[in-house]
């Protein structure tokens, strides 16, 4: 790759970061806050591929509060920061205004770009309706490992969340609450309309089955509508977070599905409660790679052998 990544910034609204070989826009952060009833928070969109095709939703007519790729915490101590209705069991979806929270930027530290790595490291805060101080947040992402050769690109997202309570942090979500198969918290990503029946792929196994699994990796490959081929987003945990459990750390599921919509979150309530003391920070990494073309099962795996954490 020739240049460094670029960075503009447009102060107090956006991030956007473009490669210079190809001159695409790979993404742009928006810390902008949007409409209250949405939970504000910071997300990725548009997120492009290298060939410059789009492969996140903002604001579908079915989830206005789906947004990209962001971080969010649907069920969070009887708040929500995802955004929409809140889920009461026994009750469904109910519009509960004084349930929605945000998560607010309050500054960046870094916004560099050399030797082929980006990095916005950002501060945030997490808030209830009433708007009073939950949590602290340090976020990291990280853009690498771009080669517009193979097509293929890759972000790292850190987040740490330090609990600003005198009382626990109960992070949860549907299933916790109740509803089956819809443990999604966590960082979440909302594929296009047209990767509507994608095909879902993991290390053993692939198709909606995935739904609630434990893995180190889960993808997603989708057609484009209105230019040909298609694209494939790759999550995977970072060793340290121990998705599974068994080394003390909470147990991660994954959230998936392509139907009605394409959407990925390595959630970390999906069955069960993830209890945050006061003063103490969860700490999560992931990959996300975004790739030109139809990957397969062992060209995922080829990929991620290839680039170790």
């Amino acid at each position: 790759m020739s240049g460094e990544l670029r960075i503009t910034h447009t102060h107090g609204d956006r991030i956007t970061v473009t490669e210079p070989v190809t001159g695409v826009q790979l993404f742009s952060y928006v810390y902008r806050p949007e409409a209250a009833w949405e939970a504000p928070r910071p997300y990725l969109h548009p997120i492009r591929t290298l060939a410059g095709d789009v492969v996140t939703d903002y604001r579908p007519n079915d989830h206005r509060w789906h947004k990209g790729l962001s971080l969010t915490a649907s069920h969070l101590s009887g708040a929500n920061l995802w955004g929409g209705n809140s889920y009461v069991h026994g009750q469904g979806y109910l519009a509960i205004p004084e349930r929605v929270g945000s998560m607010r930027h309050v500054g960046f530290d870094e916004l560099s770009s050399a030797d082929g790595r980006l990095v916005v490291a950002e501060r945030l805060t997490w808030h209830p309706y009433d708007g009073t101080l939950w949590a602290q947040e340090r976020r990291r992402v990280e853009v690498h490992d771009v080669d517009p050769e193979a097509g293929s690109w890759a972000i790292t997202w850190t987040s740490e969340i330090t609990n600003c309570r005198a009382e626990p942090l109960l992070f949860g979500s549907p299933t916790t609450a109740g509803r089956e198969q819809a443990g999604y918290t966590g960082l979440f990503w909302r594929g296009p309309r047209a990767f509507r029946d994608g095909r879902i792929i993991g290390p053993d196994g692939e198709g909606p089955e995935l739904m609630g699994s434990q893995s180190s990796w889960l993808a997603l490959s989708g057609e484009h509508d209105g230019t040909d081929g298609h694209a494939t987003v790759v999550f995977e945990h970072a060793p340290e977070n121990d998705q599974s459990g068994s080394h003390g750390g909470h147990p991660a599921h994954w959230f998936v599905r392509n139907e009605p919509f394409a959407g990925i979150a390595p959630s970390w309530a999906f069955h069960d409660e993830l209890e945050l003391p006061p003063g103490d920070t969860l700490r999560r990494r992931y990959r996300v790679v975004v790739a030109d073309g139809a990957w397969g099962r062992s060209d995922i795996a080829k990929y991620l052998d290839a680039h170790p954490w």
